[in-house]
């Protein structure tokens, strides 16, 4: 319950028409992680020298969307369903838990940060993990948990394959 009100109060704070159609623009380009496939692959092609870190940072973040999939797949958390919150976009499925909108804007953020040589994590994550509280799709701890599966996975991987930017 506390979640509840706490999704309504974000609400009630923050959807407005603007805010509404924004978080929905911002759902559309996160869908299954395509917008930020399609990022890290316009980065592969302008950056010929690291096409391959560009390439193994994409792969990585549909790995994370990958990832959340299942992790909701076990968990089945049903989405928000109270009348004191307003869903306003659809969804591909009924389960919640993690955000994988969320784990893909994380993991595209602590991936291509290393590849840009900007920390791209503030830019992205809070305005992606907020869109979803707006549109009434999740619970708080749904794009938390989200966003640490997310930044997780891409640490692992820019650790692990030395994705780095030139400084």
């Amino acid at each position: 319950m506390a979640e509840i009100a706490l999704l309504a109060k974000v609400q009630g704070v923050l959807a407005r028409p603007a805010t509404i159609k924004a978080a929905r623009g911002m759902s559309h380009f996160g869908e299954h992680s395509a917008g930020w496939f399609a990022a890290g692959l316009i980065g592969a092609a302008v950056d010929k020298e690291r096409r391959r870190e560009w390439l193994i940072a994409s792969a990585g973040v549909v790995g994370a969307h990958a990832a959340s999939i299942a992790i909701k797949r076990v968990v089945r958390r049903p989405r928000p369903d109270d009348p004191s919150v307003e869903i306003h976009v659809g969804t591909p499925s009924k389960l919640s838990f993690p955000s994988s909108h969320a784990t893909s804007t994380t993991a595209a953020a602590v991936l291509y940060s290393g590849l840009t040589g900007r920390n791209l994590v503030p830019a992205l994550v809070p305005p992606m993990l907020a869109s979803r509280l707006v549109l009434g799709v999740h619970y708080p701890t749904d794009v938390l948990a989200g966003a640490v599966l997310g930044g997780a996975l891409g640490g692992i991987l820019r650790k692990r394959f030395r994705l780095e930017g030139k400084r």
